[in-house]
């Protein structure tokens, strides 16, 4: 159902002539996301203030109209899609870094600013922000907050939630809050910061974080470390974490990405090598020489045919660069992708691994795997092409049979993408249907109308 008129003339009222818009050609830009699915909104406004965001959900309330938040627009399950029609909410004017605080490690940040650049930012003055999507450099703190974004650094320093110590949002009546604290502590009530990070964007609006900073580590290491088998590689990282050596960051590729990834930068990967983890330690510059040997030679006994290290910073962001670089390199292989971020605990990668293999085998399909081995965050990436029924529909029972073996490991379908559409058709499998039922309370209790992202997370989805 088209917007009324009048909801559309009000709209304009509120952020302005030049930050709204209702024309086609506009709203085909915010119509899409990274899963290539095309749901054209009704309008898209950039509001400017909390108090315009207030005013735009109190208005949508009033009209009975479905308003869909939006960061970068590089989620990987649909979550920023106007799947119901409505108001697509972007909040690229809202890029301010309010405040670096660094007597007290925080800052207040609003949601629009790119995670990258805060990172920069923050750096210039000693201090650290360490979650690190792949899509950092163009995906938006809000963003960040809706899906809980991890990244590499997660298997020491955890995912975007660990550093949110407060937020301002917008309820779905128009109601501003504030949650949390900008404390180190804080137990007053219920945990509502924490539920609305990762919540997809079905609860509030964030118009502004506290986040937690720490110090810049003194010094970095990377390294790269190639081994002749998948099953090798994946047991040397659960074999690395029990013996009490964590880097900050464990990569996992396969031979498939690492050919991928050096043939779109040639930073020297070893193409004939089945696995290559890469590996940073950070720490104090005395203990680092020491961690890095150590690693080296666990490394080596555990079957790694070579260990190099990354002699400059230069030869390290090039190696970065490499793996960030594998998700848009993957459509060398086919023009279609059904990309999954499946977890299981550290120990059971090797069984998923040996999974993925069969599957590769059985199916005949080409198959990626690559991501963050040191958490057990694996992205799994099937290319296909999907007008080919056969393959698509093969494809189709892989990933239900690799999410079933996930769960039987004691993992998730999800570890950074979220629901959105794209999984909500899978979400019983890992939900009970009393967890699930509470959740649509806590919907319900938040949103009575039903109207904020509409058709996201719980099953009963538009695809």
């Amino acid at each position: 159902m088209a917007i009324h008129p009048d909801c559309l003339e009000q709209l304009e009222r509120i952020v302005g002539t030049s930050h709204f818009s209702s024309q086609r050609e506009d709203l085909i830009c915010y119509a899409y996301d990274a899963t290539a699915s095309l749901h054209v909104p009704d309008a898209v406004v950039f509001p400017a203030t909390a108090q315009e965001v207030s005013r735009i959900m109190t208005l949508a309330a009033s009209f009975r109209t479905p308003v869909i938040p939006r960061g970068g627009g590089s989620g990987m399950t649909g979550g920023a899609l106007a799947v119901k029609g409505g108001i697509v909410v972007v909040f690229n004017r809202m890029n301010r870094i309010v405040e670096i605080d660094p007597d007290n490690l925080t800052a207040r940040i609003q949601p629009g600013v790119i995670t990258a650049d805060f990172q920069h930012q923050v750096a210039r003055q000693g201090l650290f922000y360490p979650p690190d999507p792949s899509s950092a450099s163009f995906s938006t703190i809000g963003g960040n907050l809706a899906e809980n974004a991890g990244g590499p650094k997660a298997v020491k320093y955890g995912v975007t939630r660990d550093y949110v110590l407060g937020l301002e949002a917008v309820l779905p009546t128009g109601e501003i809050i504030k949650t949390g604290v900008r404390t180190a502590k804080g137990v007053v009530g219920y945990d509502l910061t924490r539920l609305i990070v990762g919540s997809e964007g079905t609860l509030a609006l964030i118009t502004e974080a506290t986040l937690k900073l720490l110090p810049m580590p003194e010094s970095v290491m990377t390294l790269t470390v190639a081994f002749a088998s998948m099953k090798t590689a994946a047991r040397a990282v659960s074999q690395l974490i029990r013996s009490h050596v964590v880097p900050r960051t464990i990569e996992f590729m396969d031979n498939a990405s690492i050919c991928l990834a050096e043939e779109y930068l040639q930073v020297g990967l070893p193409v004939d090598a089945d696995a290559l983890l890469i590996m940073e330690v950070d720490g104090k510059r005395q203990e680092i020489d020491q961690l890095a040997r150590t690693l080296e030679d666990r490394c080596r006994h555990l079957g790694a045919v070579s260990v190099n290290l990354a002699e400059t910073e230069e030869q390290a962001q090039r190696l970065w660069q490499a793996r960030k670089a594998i998700s848009p390199a993957l459509f060398k292989l086919a023009p279609h992708k059904i990309n999954e971020d499946i977890v299981v605990p550290r120990s059971r990668v090797p069984d998923l691994v040996a999974k993925i293999d069969d599957l590769r085998r059985q199916t005949g399909l080409t198959m990626v795997a690559f991501g963050h081995a040191g958490d057990g965050n694996i992205h799994f990436n099937i290319m296909l092409d999907k007008s080919d029924r056969t393959a698509l529909a093969k494809a189709n029972r892989a990933v239900d049979t690799l999410f079933d073996y996930t769960l039987v490991l004691g993992g998730t379908i999800s570890g950074e993408h979220g629901v959105g559409i794209t999984k909500a058709p899978y979400f019983r499998k890992e939900v009970s249907h009393e967890a699930m039922t509470l959740m649509q309370r806590i919907k319900q209790a938040f949103d009575p109308l039903g109207l904020l992202n509409p058709g996201k997370i719980f099953p009963e989805v538009i695809a």
